[in-house]
């Protein structure tokens, strides 16, 4: 019967339960956040997307340089057909 008493008290009481796990759950996810391990993790995964998001910069600048060249290279061929077809 004892249980059956809690729980009912519980169930009568349920705002004030969920209130009560709210603030536990702050308290308690605060003190995650400020721990060192959480940190040292976050530190690590931005180092890590920082490093990608560089990598990226770069592979872009290649493909960028190498799509220019082949452009340059078009306009030439294009001249080059250009002034042939001029000297006939």
């Amino acid at each position: 019967m004892l249980r059956n008493d809690i729980i009912d008290k519980c169930v009568e009481h349920k705002h004030a339960l969920i209130f009560a796990a709210g603030i536990a759950t702050a308290i308690v996810g605060k003190k995650i956040i400020e721990s060192k391990t959480v940190k040292d993790a976050a530190t690590r995964g931005m180092a890590t997307v920082m490093s990608a998001k560089q990598d990226a910069e770069e592979c872009f600048q290649d493909m960028k340089e190498n799509a220019e060249e082949i452009v340059i290279d078009a306009h030439e061929e294009d001249k080059k057909e250009i002034y042939v077809e001029a000297k006939d």
